[in-house]
């Protein structure tokens, strides 16, 4: 026969409070990241501005691919640039610092609203000539700081434009040659041909 056993007052645990629920891994359009960025890079122009102001490209660089008053074409980039200049800028800016085929990019992003605040003071060629010349650096092309600027004040929509175009062919070239450098298996081994 089994042992009486004691009434043991069972009493109710509370319940575990729930883990605060994860935040987005977007917190809007400004990007902390981005921001570090601009300002590293601004403040890296600040630091030398002798050295970039008087920058040219290097010698062999190539010739831009988009004309600069090829800014009709395509009618869509060109009426979107026309009518918020802040959305290409910011896309230009995804696709040469973040990703080649757009993924992950937002219309209204950090870069984007970057472009509204500096030209709500008339600053917008300074970004924009800190995009030109980045992009100029990545790709090889030729010009110079002070076409960078001049081309950003004068007739910053070309720019834009023609940094979109060249940025859109430059990465799609890099996708394409990236895919044909990939590993191709060989035919195996092969023995010369027995003599004698």
């Amino acid at each position: 026969m089994a042992a009486p056993q004691e009434n043991v007052p069972v009493t109710a645990q509370p319940a575990p409070t729930p883990a605060p629920a994860a935040q987005p891994a977007n917190n809007g359009p400004i990007d902390q990241a981005d921001l570090d960025d601009w300002k590293n890079r601004f403040n890296d122009v600040l630091s030398r501005s002798g050295e970039v102001v008087n920058s040219k490209s290097a010698e062999g660089s190539q010739s831009w691919f988009a004309g600069f008053f090829d800014c009709f074409n395509p009618i869509d980039t060109c009426l979107i640039t026309y009518c918020l200049p802040c959305v290409t800028f910011g896309k230009t800016h995804h696709r040469v610092r973040k990703n080649g085929s757009l993924e992950g990019y937002e219309p209204i992003n950090t870069s984007c609203l970057l472009f509204c605040g500096a030209g709500c003071f008339g600053l917008h060629w300074i970004p924009m000539s800190m995009q030109r010349m980045n992009i100029r650096e990545k790709y090889n092309l030729q010009g110079s700081c002070l076409e960078d600027i001049l081309t950003s004040c004068c007739c910053h929509c070309c720019s834009l434009i023609q940094q979109d175009k060249e940025a859109e062919h430059r990465e799609q070239q890099l996708l394409n040659s990236g895919v044909q450098q990939q590993y191709q298996a060989n035919n195996g081994m092969q023995y010369p041909p027995k003599t004698g």
